[in-house]
């Protein structure tokens, strides 16, 4: 799976030293409130359609990006349901990052689901009671956007808030 040209720019100066980067997740539901996810190339893991934002780039407008790159889903985002921070990551290559990480509610609108790039195994929809096996964090973030009115989830002094 390729990164993106301005992070392979970052990574020839820092080398494998942990970096801090923004990412975005977004949880789609199609018109049947079911759930769209990607089964991961990098690891096999099944996860909601997410990535890195480019340098400047606005987080609604990457969400839209990713879902169509990946999947071929055209979106529209309906909220930011949380804003949260991922565990350090240690890749194959050993580089580490740490994400902030903005999950987005999407609704499709268009599009037909399928792998749509190299960063997907396998794109599907999935009721929310046959969700195939995902870490807890993709839980999390299932969560915070399927059951979130606004305002956003966030963490503070070690408690999920509001």
């Amino acid at each position: 799976m390729a990164i993106p040209p301005f992070l392979a720019e970052l990574r020839a100066v820092v080398g494998n030293r942990p970096l801090w980067l923004s990412a975005v997740v977004a949880v789609v539901l199609d018109d049947r409130d079911r759930v769209l996810l990607t089964r991961r190339a990098d690891d096999g893991r099944w996860a909601p359609v997410g990535g890195i934002l480019d340098p400047g780039e606005q987080p609604a407008d990457c969400v839209v990006r990713e879902c169509l790159e990946e999947t071929g889903v055209v979106v529209v985002p309906e909220l930011l349901a949380s804003a949260t921070v991922s565990p350090e990551v240690t890749y194959p290559n050993g580089d580490v990052t740490q994400y902030l990480v903005l999950t987005f509610r999407c609704r499709a609108v268009g599009g037909e689901a399928r792998v749509n790039d190299d960063e997907s195994l396998a794109v599907g929809w999935f009721g929310l009671d046959e969700l195939p096996p995902m870490i807890d964090s993709e839980h999390d973030r299932l969560r915070h956007a399927l059951e979130s009115r606004g305002p956003a989830v966030y963490t503070w002094e070690g408690r999920e808030r509001p």
